[in-house]
């Protein structure tokens, strides 16, 4: 390759790398030096007036051996057994449904995508309202069968399924729309054949459409890890803090307030490097375990 070609390539380049160098890759690195400090976010770093201390792997120690973190991992892994099954069960239904041709098909697809749009902000508080304990129309249809609704938000045994159905409600579009997608990739001919053999829907369901839709299932499922573990939104907004009892306390709720309402960003920045490893190492198995249950040979 020619230098003068290899000098335009690295000019086109150079303004991303400059900002994923910039705003990415040394922010990363700083808050891992400030992951071994006791800084508050507020003082100047000054290493002669000893601000802030370095405390080396004990923001890291104390994290691990409080019962609090243990707590906070304990609510996401409660969150993720109902968020991803019902999330995963809902989001192919809904998938199936719209992959059928019938008059105003595109205009059902967009409405199941406005939730999408729809920030958390807006999202939160409508379903704040809809889990009211006093005047919420869930409570309200639930007295219509015969049942008395709970506390929803108030109470520590339904908080976290509060926040569950409205993650459900928001991220249900986004993913049922990944589905349908490989919906669609599906040769139909696979269909045509299992139908001449006399296969039912359950059966052509089971044997051709989970197969061949297993690739898009691996990345639905680990969007949906990754964003479980990074729950925050709908739970600064629709609980008071963080729950009753601290029932829908979250890893980044709880990074949040550390560094923006205690001011221990050392300690907070602590608290987001073991999220990472979290993540990472769930990631990691996730990829290995596909081996035994993805298909790409489609």
């Amino acid at each position: 390759m020619k230098w003068s070609k290899r000098l335009t390539i690295f000019l086109f380049l150079l303004p991303s790398c400059a900002g994923l160098l910039v705003f990415s890759i040394i922010p990363i690195f700083y808050s891992f030096v400030i992951s071994l400090t006791d800084w508050n976010g507020l003082n100047a770093w000054d290493a002669a007036a000893g601000v802030p201390a370095f405390r080396g792997m004990g923001n890291y120690a104390e994290i691990l051996s409080g019962a609090e973190f243990w707590r906070v991992l304990r609510n996401t892994f409660y969150y993720i057994v109902l968020y991803i099954p019902l999330i995963l069960i809902f989001s192919i239904a809904a998938a199936v449904l719209l992959n059928n041709a019938f008059r105003g098909m595109g205009v059902y697809r967009v409405l199941f995508f406005i939730p999408v749009l729809t920030s958390w902000v807006a999202g939160s508080l409508i379903w704040k309202w809809l889990l009211s304990a006093e005047y919420g129309p869930v409570n309200e249809l639930l007295s219509f069968v015969g049942i008395q609704g709970p506390a929803w938000l108030q109470d520590p045994t339904w908080a976290m399924p509060g926040i569950v159905m409205a993650s459900i409600w928001k991220d249900m579009g986004f993913f049922s729309l990944i589905m349908l997608g490989g919906l669609q990739g599906i040769n139909p001919n696979y269909y045509e054949a299992a139908q001449i053999d006399g296969a039912s829907f359950w059966r052509r369901f089971t044997a051709i459409t989970l197969p061949l839709l297993s690739p898009v299932l691996f990345f639905v499922m680990i969007i949906c890890v990754i964003n479980s573990f990074q729950l925050f939104p709908q739970v600064m907004i629709m609980t008071t803090d963080a729950g009753p009892f601290g029932a829908t306390q979250a890893m980044v709720e709880r990074i949040y307030k550390y560094a923006f309402k205690y001011y221990k960003m050392g300690y907070a920045s602590s608290f987001s490097w073991i999220l990472f490893v979290i993540i990472f190492v769930f990631t990691v198995v996730q990829f290995r375990l596909q081996k035994k249950w993805v298909h790409y040979d489609g």
